[in-house]
């Protein structure tokens, strides 16, 4: 059963990313079992072959231990692109590495050997965490009656004023408002962009002034954004009228 909000089996679009023939056999005739559309490669520069001609996938299945590159090279990569959830695969239990993978790159992680029912329970759980935005199938977001969001074009309309979003400023956009009312960390912003490696937070605080020059009437006080110090962003709906005097 499908719930509000949520997407339907049968519209999430999987890749997996996997060099084991047999697991990746597995995995692809038990998915698709159970009415899932997925598609599986075998490694990094195959993966961003088929998005570039695909586009992104809802959810990406990577393992960690890719011939050519690495894992977590890849899901960074991904992100890069725009907003897509990732669960890694890893035959290596070794908690730092775990822990890496999820404060950077992924919702999720299963260790291998794992039964595919597991899969299908993990998969479901980030299905049912994964609001409805979806900026292929409905790039316009009318966020309350002051701000809609258009992402297949990369602009925003704010109190009937447009402004052209840097694709920068879409993805970031993009990932608040798919976690609003939650923040989201700094480290998993720069992660969705950039590499972690080659930036830092400064950057980061430096994109979110120009967007906020272009969504809020004061950005010292901000109503849409706003910053968790320390911490990250958090998009907020706002209840009452934000312009109102």
């Amino acid at each position: 059963m499908t719930h509000e909000g949520e997407l339907a089996v049968g519209m999430v679009k999987i890749l997996l990313v996997e060099d084991d023939p047999r697991i990746s056999k597995l995995v692809v005739d038990y998915l698709k079992r159970n009415n899932f559309d997925v598609t599986a490669v075998t490694d990094g520069p195959a993966a961003m072959e088929w998005v570039q001609k695909d586009g992104l996938p809802h959810l990406a299945l990577i393992d960690l231990s890719l011939p050519t590159l690495h894992g977590f090279a890849l899901s960074s990569h991904l992100k890069k692109m725009g907003e897509v959830s990732i669960l890694l695969i890893t035959s290596n239990q070794d908690s730092d590495i775990i822990l890496e993978g999820l404060r950077n790159y992924a919702e999720d992680f299963i260790v291998k050997p794992f039964e595919l029912g597991e899969l299908e329970a993990r998969i479901g759980a980030i299905l049912a965490r994964m609001p409805s935005l979806d900026s292929a199938s409905n790039p316009i977001v009318q966020v309350d009656d002051h701000l809609s969001i258009d992402f297949g074009h990369n602009r925003l309309e704010i109190n009937g004023k447009a402004h052209d979003l840097t694709p920068t400023e879409a993805i970031l956009l993009h990932a608040l408002l798919r976690n609003a009312g939650h923040v989201v960390g700094n480290r998993m912003l720069i992660a969705r962009v950039w590499s972690s490696e080659e930036l830092n937070e400064d950057t980061l605080r430096v994109h979110m002034h120009r967007l906020r020059r272009k969504l809020e009437s004061d950005t010292r006080s901000p109503h849409y954004i706003r910053t968790k110090r320390g911490v990250g962003y958090v998009f907020t709906v706002q209840k009452t009228d934000p312009h109102a005097d």
